[in-house]
Parts: C-alpha cells; sequence; structure tokens
C-alpha cells in the first residue's frame, strides 16, 4: 500500500494525519494485504461448514428426578399453607 493510498483515504475519512503516521499506516496496510494474500493460497474446501467436528443432535430427553426431598429443600424457611412466601411487591 502506497502513501498516495493512505493519504487519499484520509482525506476521504476526514482524518489529517502525520507524516509519520501515513509511512507507519502504510507499512501496516501492506502487510494486512499480504496476510489476506497468504489466505487466498489456502486450499478451498468444498463443504459448506466452518466446524471441523461433527455437530450431532445434542438434545435429550427430560426425565423428571426428584433428587432432593421437597421436605429437604423447604427445611428452616418460614411456609403459608405448605408455599414459600416472597416479599411483596408494589
Amino acid at each position: 500500500m502506497d502513501r498516495k493510498i493512505v493519504e487519499r483515504v484520509a482525506r476521504v475519512a476526514h482524518l489529517s494525519l502525520t507524516e509519520e503516521e501515513v509511512d507507519r499506516y502504510s507499512l501496516e496496510l501492506k502487510d494486512i494485504l499480504g496476510y489476506f494474500e497468504i489466505l487466498d493460497e489456502a486450499p478451498e474446501v468444498d463443504s459448506k461448514g466452518f466446524n471441523p467436528v461433527e455437530v450431532a443432535d445434542v438434545f435429550r430427553d427430560d426425565v423428571p428426578l426428584m433428587e432432593i426431598p421437597a421436605e429437604e429443600c423447604v427445611k428452616g424457611m418460614r411456609l403459608y399453607d405448605g408455599y414459600v412466601r416472597g416479599p411483596k411487591i408494589v
């Protein structure tokens, strides 16, 4: 990326760049474009997915369990007719 392009882009973007910034950005943009050229050399893949690991159906059937008895969960709480009562919302 040469200085002329960096200066033109800065002018269009209404940026005022110093000479040092123009030099630095032209070098950095040249490096970035070089990385894209490396990516262009990567082999093409026929499949449409990006994940190398096949994603299968991971859902399972819900099976209700009672691992902790209800009485154990509410032990020590103040109950109202067997229900836990929360704060009043006004």
